[in-house]
């Protein structure tokens, strides 16, 4: 279990993501930097006028076949630098992107409260820290369908917790967190059409992907309630069913421990009184809130937006969060940025300052736990291990 353990944060792994997530982000700069642009200005100041080449009634400010030269025309051609000039770097853009630094601060204290809340404080502030970290780290080596669920059980392990109970908890955190969401995006289409929330190239297929989705992990969340709150005795049976496999059988006995710590974990959390359960529930939608409102100050450090375009860029990470989820690389690499310029490129014509903002918001939320985990991990496992020598 430890060489295993270990594999999952060897350092081939954190090269990897480092490498993929640096590739694509230098990549998005280029693209970027490299393409002209162009910006309307006042009739006959500008030296292009715009014709709808391809007829999709929308002005591509950074098609150059979309524009013509004319000596009255209403289009300026703007290089990179040119449009980062206009940039304003002064004490607002910085106090914008200290909000943004703060909101992962809160994602962070988010998950450490639910984590003491769930283990009953079990786990100290310190160790909590640690252990969020390290699952934060787990998750940024992990492509984004597979998330760093299975590592956290471990993680919860050395920090003295049994295996089943730290299963139970990694259950029930995966429920809260597809809870939120399960919840939420139906309020959320009450209130905001779907044409504000998908871009409106490629709407169809969008949607398409989004509900279904949205319908798996609507089942997923049901099938945690089920086996946490409904029947306690779920993943024992299932556990003991799959080891009786011929080749699974030697993991039978172990398998069974496991099952029924979290089928008595299970138990005893169906009769926690509802404040645990606000308690836990609220701390996941402060963490969400904290998460999701970095990119709502990334864009205002560089945008000027109202309040009405802060609530759908906020609705619109409901979209970006489902993308993330079943993307194949790790953290979430490639689709993330890809997602964000898709989903947000209404607010800004300009697709050098949506790069720049997409590699900025990478730079805040995804980069700092490979360099804090990595950081954090030789000290851990070197204190487990002499914790470990200690007691023998």
């Amino acid at each position: 279990m430890s060489d295993s353990f270990e594999k999952a944060f060897s350092k081939w792994r954190i090269y990897l993501a480092l490498l993929i997530g640096l590739s694509i982000s230098g990549g998005i700069l280029i693209y970027s930097f490299t393409r002209a642009e162009f910006h309307e200005v006042e009739p006959g100041k500008g030296q292009f006028t715009w014709k709808d080449s391809n007829g999709n009634k929308k002005i591509d400010y950074s098609d150059k076949r979309e524009f013509i030269p004319s000596e009255n025309g209403n289009f300026e051609q703007k290089s990179a630098l040119q449009v980062l000039s206009t940039i304003s770097w002064n004490s607002t853009t910085f106090f914008w992107i200290s909000l943004a630094l703060l909101g992962m601060v809160g994602r962070d204290l988010g998950y450490m409260l639910r984590i003491r809340i769930l283990t009953r404080k079990q786990l100290n502030w310190k160790q909590a820290f640690h252990v969020i970290m390290l699952w934060e780290f787990a998750s940024a080596l992990a492509p984004g369908v597979m998330s760093g669920a299975t590592v956290a059980m471990f993680i919860l392990n050395r920090e003295k917790i049994t295996l089943g109970r730290a299963t139970a908890i990694v259950i029930l955190t995966a429920f809260l967190d597809n809870l939120f969401y399960v919840l939420i995006i139906p309020l959320l289409f009450l209130f905001i059409p779907a044409s504000q929330l998908f871009p409106s190239t490629g709407n169809e297929s969008m949607m398409t992907l989004f509900w279904t989705g949205f319908s798996i992990f609507a089942l997923l969340c049901l099938i945690l309630f089920s086996s946490i709150v409904l029947y306690p005795k779920l993943v024992f049976h299932l556990l003991s069913f799959f080891t009786r496999i011929p080749f699974l059988k030697r993991f039978q006995k172990g398998a069974e421990k496991t099952g029924n710590d979290i089928s008595e974990t299970a138990s005893q959390m169906r009769h926690e009184p509802f404040s645990f359960w606000l308690k836990a529930f609220g701390a996941t939608i402060f963490s969400w809130s904290s998460r999701f409102l970095v990119i709502n100050f990334v864009m205002q450090a560089f945008l000027s937006l109202n309040f009405l375009q802060q609530i759908q860029i906020f609705s619109k990470q409901f979209v970006l969060w489902m993308f993330l989820r079943i993307s194949p690389t790790p953290g979430g690499s490639g689709i993330a940025e890809w997602a964000f310029g898709e989903l947000l490129s209404e607010f800004s014509t300009s697709i050098i300052l949506l790069g720049m903002m997409a590699v900025l918001w990478r730079l805040v939320s995804y980069f700092p736990y490979l360099i804090i985990g990595s950081v954090i991990l030789p000290r851990w496992l070197s204190g487990k291990r002499k914790a470990k020598r200690d007691t023998l």
